[in-house]
């Protein structure tokens, strides 16, 4: 459940300076040329008793000129930038070009997300663990390991030879996480815009936030300042940094966006092919001691001011080596809970493999999959892998399609698939 998050119904419940709404409006009119008060206000995300202060300020300079009304009253009125308006208005693009949703003050974030953690969704259980699962085969050893960890709400070392499923089960874990997150469009910092909501990685929930009509009570109204969203997932491999973890000042944009574990904030950030980044893995986690253990991270802005945000970030990292040559034991012993993804047994092996046939909707003999281990991998030393059905399977019915054949897995088709997927191995 998403906490309530009523719309601000003054400038200063709203937290946010006359100044920078008054930027705000001017910056959007420059682009629009004109506009009502309540179309004004609705593309900054705040009913428009919020932003009246700074529209009537923006009269009085001579910014802003109204052409006309509907109605009698402030929202109805049409609102024209003058010529010293634009001249205003492009000094201040100069310095900073963010035009959008009135950012959220970072204070208001803070309490938001305390309100988040002291809220979470009911626990994980093993009948959820086992539904959310129940696409992979997987021993009970790991799901028994996987529901106390998402319990625990701090993070995840996933570890095990490749292709056994390390990055799908990371990715599961937002589904366990459950529920949903509000996630501001922007964040306000000692003056500085930070932009959070990103369209690639947020996934809105539709309809849980439409702009109240103005026939609707003020405390009815949601904050337009936020987009409720999926609980989001971000997965990053082998061109992570440690400065992705600092903020990013566009120079030319005059505004910053958030880093990763500000973006993932309510959710799963999963850290792949953990070891094999281009710096360290000694100074990315480093990097995380601190708010893995606090839930609090810092940040620091150009003009030197470090400030605190909230940290309640579940961290998985995904490893197929070992974590012991990684990192040290201090480490490992403040990531809790460790899951080993080890080689599918022959009997998962074969049900991984019918999952894929029915999931791919080709035909197998019976016993297609043991004939394959006995006759196929034995012979050739060859350690079996979770992946290995799946994408034999993929090179066999493409096999098939090319020579015209029906999608029938034969003994003969999968020695050819088998021939070209793996490599130097010979009898």
């Amino acid at each position: 459940m998403v906490p309530d998050l009523p719309a601000p119904s003054t400038l200063e419940a709203s937290g946010l300076t006359r100044d920078l709404l008054m930027q705000l409006a001017l910056k959007t009119l420059h682009f629009a040329g004109e506009l009502s008060g309540a179309d004004l206000a609705r593309r900054l995300g705040v009913l428009f008793a919020v932003v009246e202060p700074a529209i009537e300020f923006l009269r009085s300079q001579r910014h802003v000129e109204v052409v006309g009304a509907a109605i009698v009253g402030g929202a109805s009125y049409r609102y024209r930038i003058t010529t010293e308006g634009r001249a205003a208005a492009g000094a201040m693009l100069e310095h900073d070009q963010y035009v959008g949703v009135a950012p959220v003050p970072l204070a208001q974030y803070a309490r938001y997300m305390a309100t988040v953690a002291a809220t979470r969704s009911e626990p994980v259980t093993r009948q959820r663990v086992a539904q959310t699962f129940s696409h992979l085969v997987l021993s009970d050893r790991v799901l028994e390991e996987i529901g106390p960890a998402v319990n625990s709400g701090h993070s995840l070392f996933i570890y095990g030879p490749p292709g056994n499923g390390k990055t799908m089960i990371a990715q599961g874990l937002r589904s366990l996480l459950g529920g949903q997150v509000a996630v501001p469009h922007a964040l306000e910092v000692d003056g500085s815009i930070i932009t959070v909501f990103d369209r690639v990685t947020h996934e809105p929930a539709p309809g849980l936030l439409d702009f109240p009509e103005e026939t609707i009570a003020v405390d009815k109204a949601q904050d337009q300042r936020w987009v409720v969203c999926r609980r989001p997932l971000v997965g990053v491999g082998g061109e992570l940094s440690v400065e992705s973890f600092d903020l990013t000042h566009h120079d030319r944009l005059g505004f910053y966006r958030a880093p990763l574990q500000l973006v993932s904030n309510g959710g799963v950030l999963l850290i792949d092919d953990f070891g094999r980044q281009r710096c360290r893995p000694d100074d990315l986690l480093n990097r995380w001691m601190v708010p893995l253990e606090s839930g609090v991270d810092y940040l620091t802005l150009r003009t030197g001011l470090k400030f605190a945000v909230p940290f309640h970030v579940f961290v998985a990292f995904a490893t197929n080596l070992n974590p012991r040559d990684l990192v040290d034991e201090a480490f490992l012993r403040r990531v809790q809970y460790k899951v080993f993804a080890s080689d599918p047994t022959d009997e998962q092996f074969v049900r991984i493999f019918e999952k894929h046939c029915e999931a791919a909707g080709a035909t197998a003999r019976r016993g297609l999959a043991e004939w394959l281990l006995r006759e196929y991998y034995t012979p050739r030393g060859i350690v079996p892998r979770g992946c290995h059905p799946r994408d034999l399977i993929n090179h066999a019915l493409l096999l098939a399609r090319y020579r015209g054949d029906p999608p029938v897995l034969t003994p003969e088709l999968m020695v050819e698939a088998c021939d070209g997927y793996f490599v130097g191995e010979t009898p």
